[in-house]
Formats: C-alpha cells, structure tokens, sequence
C-alpha cells in the first residue's frame, strides 16, 4: 500500500475491514492545496486532484465512493457501480457498503468524519458530521444504516472518530449549543465552555461521542487530533480558508 508517512489508522481491531484517514502529505497538488488534497470543488489543479484521489484508491486497494456533501443527514447504500473517483454520485453525508473492495469516503477539512464497521466485518460506514448534520442525526442514521445491511445490534458497531476541528479552536454562537439542547441544563452543556459575549468553545468529537452511545455504541475511539492547531498535518477551513480537503475511508477488504 502507498500511503502518506503520518497518515491516520483506527486502532480497532475488525477482521476483513480496513480504514485510514489521509493527512496533507503523501499527495501532488501545490500551494494552498499541499500536497494530499481530494477536494474536486476548492479550486485546485484538477489533474491534481485525480492523482490524489488515485492514491487514496491505490492505498484502500478499493473502489472509491465519494459524496456531494451538505452537512444534510441522508445515508445511502452504495456498491461498486457507485465508484467514480473524479465525481460524486450521491448528495448525501453519509454511505455505507456490504460490498468487499467498495470503499466509502467522506472529505473533511475541521468537520468531523466518523468511520463504522459491523463487529464481523460484513459492513461498513462513513458519515461526514458538521455540527450542523450532527445535531439533525447523521451518526444515528449512519449507524441504523450499518446496522440494517450487516444485520447487526448498534453494540456490535465499532466507530472511530477522525481528525476535527478541536475543543479549544471551535468558537461558536449561541445556535449550536441550543441545536444540541444545551442552552440550558441538559446532557450535552458539558461539551461547551462559555468564552463571554455569546460565544462557546464546543467539543464536536465529544458530542458525536454521546451520540453514538445514546445510539447503543460502546466501541469508540479517536477523536484525538485538532485540524485547526497543527497546520503542517491537517487541512483546517477555519484557520485557513483557501485550504484542501481529507478522505477518510473505510471498506470492507477484497479476498
């Protein structure tokens, strides 16, 4: 497998699926959009961006499956006839497969990407979660997704949280914790810290991490990695503007 040295790998352990989140390295684009960029849509080289996306496919050794992302909560099911890497078939936030050698690619840039797999491998999921498709349900509806082709209970569900936006880098208005149900007293009010003057700092991988328990999910990990605070590794939107885009990707491998 060809793969960028400091590229992210879930440290689950699921027979028969393999995952991985690509950092800036490893790629050819240039400028704003060095080197590892997969955004068709950012204004960068799209030769670049074909080869890129080349070496994502030639790392998960798969099909790969982008999404017109929204921030919306739609999940589709998707197969190999879905695989068009210099385009995305579906507007939608999150794909699931039951198909070995079909992988299911999410693009992020501080947005949290969430990877899914049965416990026994016979499918996998990704779903993109902004705040905003985070608090309308992408994760429940990703894992009901899951579990619905790979006919399994969410609590034989392993999730891994990608890099994202951090705690202490995510200003917010007072709109995103009210979406959550933390204006006042409530379950998620201690994934916000008041900054003064209507803001917040919000922790989005620890709310996706309340939502994927409160869906039954017991097995979550990652989460641990700020776009926004290492600017020589991530892609970061917030800090940057003009900036690149991830993958993560999850599939289920090819015998």
């Amino acid at each position: 497998m060809s793969r960028g040295a400091d590229w992210l790998t879930p440290d689950w352990r699921v027979a028969g699926v393999g995952a991985l989140m690509t950092t800036r390295s490893g790629g050819g684009s240039s400028g704003a959009f060095a080197t590892m960029n997969v955004g068709t849509a950012v204004g960068d080289d799209a030769g670049a961006v074909a080869a890129n996306r080349a070496r994502l496919a030639e790392a998960t050794g798969a099909a790969t499956v982008f999404l017109r992302q929204v921030h919306g909560t739609r999940v589709v099911r998707v197969g190999r006839a879905d695989a068009a890497p210099g385009a995305e078939v579906y507007e939608a936030d999150g794909l699931v497969t039951t198909e070995p050698g079909v992988a299911c690619v999410v693009q992020a840039a501080d947005c949290l990407p969430v990877l899914l797999a049965a416990g026994d491998g016979r499918a996998v999921a990704a779903a993109h979660a902004g705040w905003r498709g985070l608090a309308a349900g992408v994760v429940e509806n990703a894992v009901d997704s899951l579990c619905q082709a790979g006919r399994c209970a969410p609590g034989e569900v392993a999730a891994w949280l990608g890099a994202c936006i951090g705690p202490d880098a995510f200003e917010v208005g007072a709109d995103v914790p009210a979406a959550f149900g933390a204006a006042g007293p409530g379950a998620a009010s201690h994934r916000f810290k008041a900054r003064g003057a209507a803001k917040w700092h919000a922790d989005l991988a620890g709310l996706a991490r309340d939502r994927l328990a409160a869906a039954g999910v017991t097995r979550i990990s990652g989460g641990a990695w700020c776009t926004v605070s290492d600017g020589s590794r991530f892609f970061s939107y917030r800090r940057d503007g003009v900036t690149g885009r991830m993958a993560a990707a999850v599939w289920i491998v090819a015998r």
